[in-house]
């Protein structure tokens, strides 16, 4: 049984139901929405598989604000809840202010790192992905010309863009990459409508796939594409479901094992850095009987090798964070 908790409005206080076991971990979604079909809904499926494998329930909240992120942390730590577990980016800076108050409390943060003595930071290696359903895009195009769009534009989905770009040029040289990013503030993530209106103009320019990193807005995308008649790649989440025969595949971002492993953890949880990579099962790309008939074999034979070289090392996938360039793609 899951053990809920809501907000009030915008600027109302956090109310938490009653009977909250004191142990009990609690995860908290960012804007969009736990049920974005993406990021968000990934990070719910682990804290549900946790549940219903050991019976146990866990505190959550979904945030309307930017505002609400440090009151949030704040509540669940006064009321006990650990580890408590943060779905994304945006939550660094409130960490940063709450995690020294709460020396006994175990803090993850997914997408971001605190460097702190109580917290768990998670980061992907979204650019492997990224570059295997870039391959996987290339080999599907009939035009050459293929799509991305991210949400906010912001370094870590410039991280995807610049993955597929390198995948796309290293199965089809001659390629072309469009790339767009949905927008510069948190809405960027939830705006289907705007999703769709990109998706529309890559198709306009000749793209007939369209890569969508930008969680709930790639919703917009994926249905375009399938109403256009392209091809589309999902992300985080397997969204292969959405349209089937017409999701060419989903990039792999196991946000649900990350969010397993520190309920698992419990209060046991152990800090420091952690990334999250092919090598280790971190991140991939989603073959099932929704898109089955799209990869041929050739396409499945290439993005095996492809894997087995990322995870060993022998292919090196630029990672735009680092330095902020993208050899493959000229942002």
């Amino acid at each position: 049984m899951t053990l809920m908790t809501k907000f009030l409005g915008a600027s109302a206080a956090l109310a938490l139901t009653a009977g909250a076991a004191v142990a009990d971990p609690a995860i908290i979604f960012d804007l969009g929405g736990k049920f974005d079909k993406s990021f968000n809904e990934s990070a719910f499926n682990g804290a549900q598989r946790w549940a219903d494998e050991t019976g146990g329930s866990f505190a959550e909240v979904e945030l309307q604000s930017d505002a609400q992120r440090e009151q949030a942390l704040r509540r669940f730590a006064e009321a006990g809840n650990n580890p408590i577990v943060m779905a994304g980016f945006a939550f660094a800076t409130a960490l940063g202010e709450v995690a020294p108050d709460y020396p006994d409390t175990k803090f993850q943060i997914i997408d971001m790192v605190v460097d702190a003595p109580n917290v768990r930071s998670i980061v992907f290696a979204e650019e492997q992905g990224s570059y295997l359903v870039g391959m996987a895009a290339a080999m599907a195009s009939e035009t050459g010309t293929v799509g991305f769009i991210g949400g906010m534009d912001i370094p870590l989905i410039r991280n995807f863009a610049c993955g597929y770009a390198q995948g796309v040029k290293a199965a089809n040289p001659d390629a072309t990459v469009i790339a767009n990013m949905t927008g510069t503030t948190p809405a960027a993530w939830n705006d289907p409508v705007k999703g769709s209106e990109l998706t529309i103009a890559q198709i306009s320019q000749g793209a007939d796939v369209v890569y969508a990193a930008a969680g709930g807005t790639g919703v917009g995308v994926l249905q375009t594409a399938a109403d256009e008649g392209i091809l589309s790649v999902g992300v985080d989440s397997n969204q292969n479901y959405l349209h089937p025969g017409q999701v060419l595949t989903s990039m792999l971002k196991r946000v649900d094992n990350a969010v397993y492993d520190a309920f698992t953890a419990g209060e046991g949880l152990e800090p420091g850095f952690n990334v999250m990579d092919l090598s280790n099962g971190g991140v991939g790309y989603a073959v099932d009987e929704n898109n089955a008939e799209l990869i041929s074999a050739d396409m499945a034979a290439a993005l095996e090798d492809a894997q087995a070289k990322i995870a060993s090392g022998e292919i090196m996938v630029h990672n735009y964070n680092s330095d902020e360039t993208c050899p493959a793609y000229d942002f």
